[in-house]
């Protein structure tokens, strides 16, 4: 017989062992692959509802709309959220002045705001280290039904079964301290819930969101104090739903040049031509984008769009200057529109409607700002060039290879195949556009050392030797000592959709062209992958071994004189080699936009010199070289 002191020590036991089962259950889950399980991420959605009781269609929607299920590898977006459900750390958004102005603005990019540290909010809700919800897919997913839970609490006092009374917590959840972003949020979060939403994983598994009729209830917004700003009148294209949200524009600190996001200008106006449209893709939602601008993070864009819809927000009038290019030259005569969505699964979110929506916008800003529609000047993020060796290497790469420049073109009205650049010549015999079948080309790839599921892409891949079995080529500052590789940032090896070349060799299947100092061979059997190009072709002058290839058109030190102020150097990224020929534009002359202080114009300059520049298609990005470096031949020389 037992004795009653060994009884109670046996329940206590017992209650301690399951005590810490339920514990583990709801905090910690076994570490996975930052993907997690696909077949199971459906039972961890349920799951973590169950547990906080959160209604999963809430949970499940609010994932949607922040990351479309996906966990990108435990890798952080441009504001630092991570995971499935998009849990924020601002102090690891350390590549958002990759995207913006680096020269002379503050390092930091931290802001003390709830909206950007929900992943340490989830995690003390959850009990769980903050790694782990990084990393670990049912734990990020916990952790996000946990802080649902806690704003609807906050909200409500209680957490109700019912869908339709969450709609103050989805607001909560966006982050947005603007009432019109995290309304927007939650109206597209109901609206998923509404037509259902479906997603099939190439690493096997399907996750599903029934469709089902919730009308939300919003009388606990107003617990939420969101202050409405006055939006002006967008100046918008027509067919197009355009809102403006004016981005934050505020000193940061009393240390002069400490401000942000963007700098004042009067364009084109002052002297600076409007002369490039870059498109981005965020690396966050759309509202987490929007609200990223209206923070302090020294980064910002002109017009922001939706996937789902194509919706635009326009952040910064174009007359100014958004920190959006990480070249301020590039920034100081370009308009910046980001594009929902992640590099990696471009395809998922680059949508028909945010296509449709984005070449209405190009082409109303193109014919205003009298902007070229050829791929010189309608360029990606990851074709804006390093204002020196460093940058170039770490530069933005998207909207990379999932982005269909040649659907896009068409829907600008400009096709690759009736190609004539902003010079005016015709096609030339020399010049070869790239130009892949989107739909059928499908490249081997591969991010963070894992294979990705081979998508239609943009790209034709560039080797050493007319062959798949010689090396791919290397650029000389990503890949010193290697070759190329197929992982999709990498840039060095890839010729995209709409870019020319002047092309140096023609086998039976493989052409080859002058890239980046290099001569790159591509599989192109009966130009398959390729249609007659146009431009001005440029070469080194006669006598000179190799010349400089520059990031930015600047002026020489003498043009800062005038108004006193520090001259900025140039420094080459690369060096062209004679011999070699590239596919330039006409010439254009140097200048440099001096604006260092907050809200006060009277010290702004356009400093214009009298150096003048060529811009070359020199390997994937755009450069720049010195006229008096090189001679032009004969635009239809071959």
């Amino acid at each position: 017989m037992v004795k009653k002191k060994h009884v109670h020590l046996l329940i206590i036991s017992w209650l301690l062992i399951l005590f810490l089962f339920i514990c583990t259950s709801n905090a910690t889950v076994h570490a996975e692959s930052p993907n997690g399980s696909r077949t199971s991420l459906q039972a961890d959605f349920q799951k973590a509802a169950d547990i906080y009781h959160v209604p999963v269609s809430i949970l499940m929607s609010v994932s949607y709309n922040e990351t479309r299920w996906e966990s990108h590898n435990g890798q952080p977006s441009t504001s630092g959220g991570y995971g499935v459900m998009h849990l924020t750390d601002s102090d690891s958004s350390v590549d958002l002045l990759a995207k913006g102005d680096v020269l002379n603005k503050s390092a930091s990019a931290k802001s003390s705001d709830q909206g950007t540290h929900t992943l340490a909010q989830a995690a003390k809700l959850i009990n769980a280290p903050p790694q782990l919800l990084k990393k670990d897919t049912k734990t990020n997913i916990l952790g996000g039904a946990a802080l649902l839970a806690d704003y609807q609490k906050q909200l409500t006092g209680t957490h109700s079964s019912d869908p339709e009374d969450w709609y103050g917590a989805v607001a909560k959840y966006s982050g947005s301290a603007d009432y019109d972003t995290a309304t927007d949020f939650a109206d597209q979060v109901y609206k998923t819930i509404k037509e259902g939403a479906v997603r099939t994983f190439s690493s096997g598994g399907t996750v599903r969101l029934q469709a089902k009729n919730v009308k939300p209830d919003k009388t606990s917004l107003p617990h939420l104090q969101l202050p409405k700003h006055k939006h002006g009148n967008a100046d918008e294209p027509k067919g197009v739903d355009m809102q403006n949200i004016p981005a934050l524009y505020e000193a940061f600190s009393d240390t002069d040049g400490d401000y942000g996001n963007y700098d004042l200008a009067n364009r084109p106006y002052d002297g600076q031509k409007i002369r490039y449209i870059i498109i981005h893709d965020s690396e966050v939602s759309y509202e987490g984008t929007i609200n990223t601008f209206l923070q302090k993070s020294y980064v910002s864009s002109h017009y922001v769009i939706r996937s789902s819809d194509g919706q635009i927000t326009k952040m910064v009038d174009p007359k100014d200057v958004a920190w959006h290019a990480g070249n301020w030259y590039i920034n100081s005569h370009s308009i910046g529109i980001e594009h929902e969505g992640y590099a990696v699964e471009g395809s998922t979110w680059y949508s028909e409607p945010m296509y449709r929506a984005s070449a209405k916008l190009v082409k109303y800003l193109a014919k205003k700002y009298d902007i070229p529609l050829d791929r010189e000047h309608i360029i990606g993020h990851e074709e804006v060039p390093g204002l020196n060796p460093a940058r170039q290497v770490s530069m933005h790469w998207d909207p990379a290879a999932y982005w269909n420049w040649t659907h896009y073109f068409d829907l600008l009205g400009a096709p690759f195949s009736k190609k004539r650049n902003s010079i005016g010549l015709k096609k030339s015999q020399g010049i070869v556009t790239i130009n892949p079948n989107y739909k059928t080309n499908k490249p081997e790839t591969s991010y963070n050392n894992q294979p990705l599921e081979p998508k239609p892409s943009n790209f034709v891949y560039l080797y050493t030797e007319p062959s798949f079995n010689a090396p791919l080529i290397s650029d000389p500052l990503l890949h010193p000592n290697g070759s190329g590789t197929t992982a999709l940032n990498d840039w060095g090896d890839k010729a995209v959709a709409g870019r020319s070349y002047y092309k140096v060799a023609q086998t039976k299947n493989w052409t080859a062209i002058d890239f980046g100092g290099q001569k790159a061979w591509f599989y192109n059997p009966k130009s398959m992958n390729t249609v007659p190009g146009s431009g001005i072709l440029i070469t080194a002058k006669k006598g000179a071994e190799s010349i400089p290839v520059y990031g930015s058109a600047y002026p020489e030190a003498s043009a800062y004189d005038q108004f006193g102020i520090p001259a900025v150097g140039i420094t080459p990224i690369y060096s062209m080699p004679a011999g070699q020929i590239y596919v330039g534009e006409k010439v254009t002359g140097s200048d440099y936009y001096y604006a260092k202080l907050f809200n006060k114009p009277e010290t702004y300059h356009v400093v214009s010199g009298q150096d003048q520049y060529y811009q070359i298609s020199y390997n994937h990005r755009i450069a720049f070289v010195k006229k008096s470096d090189v001679l032009i031949l004969h635009p239809f020389f071959h």
